[in-house]
């Protein structure tokens, strides 16, 4: 029953906030109006599309990974355990990374400057928020786990092999 309710919590705020920031907010701004010629709008959309479709990747496997740890991204409803297990061996923020290459997605797709400066302005966001409240909150969480986890994998540009911690001290 906890399962089905971490699954149906991290479904909802994945759908609401990836809707509203990823969706919405772009189409509201005016940035879901193609503006490539003909010749060039079908390649910039294949191209696109493939970016959005690599960029839910790393998002749903980030979710699963929450799910498997007994909680949901929500800070509220986090697990009880570091997760370090799927993508965040590669990078320490997933969710983060793929937005951002749906975003970049979008702005192919589209043709849209502007869309490319709302995803600036996106990673400027998260990475603020990954600074000043993430890694605080994880850190004192669980302390020399994270310190480790941390040191170890890199917060933006994924690593070319996945990190495992070392087994004499495992996190």
């Amino acid at each position: 029953m906890r399962r089905r309710r971490e699954v149906i919590l991290s479904a909802g705020w994945g759908l609401a906030l990836g809707g509203m920031f990823g969706c919405l907010v772009p189409w509201w701004l005016g940035y879901w109006q193609v503006r490539w010629s003909a010749e060039i709008a079908l390649w910039a959309a294949v191209l696109g599309m493939v970016l959005v479709g690599l960029g839910l990747v790393p998002i749903v496997g980030a979710f699963a990974a929450f799910v498997r740890a007994g909680g949901t991204p929500i800070p509220a409803a986090s697990p009880p355990r570091l997760v370090i297990t799927g993508w965040y061996r590669y990078v320490r923020n997933p969710i983060y990374v793929g937005f951002l290459i749906v975003l970049l997605g979008q702005a192919l797709i589209f043709g849209s400057t502007g869309m490319l400066g709302y995803t600036a302005v996106a990673w400027g966001i998260g990475a603020l928020a990954v600074r000043y409240y993430e890694q605080p909150r994880l850190a004192r969480r669980f302390g020399t786990a994270y310190a480790q986890y941390r040191n170890a994998v890199p917060a933006w540009i994924p690593r070319l092999h996945p990190w495992r911690p070392d087994r004499k001290n495992p996190v």
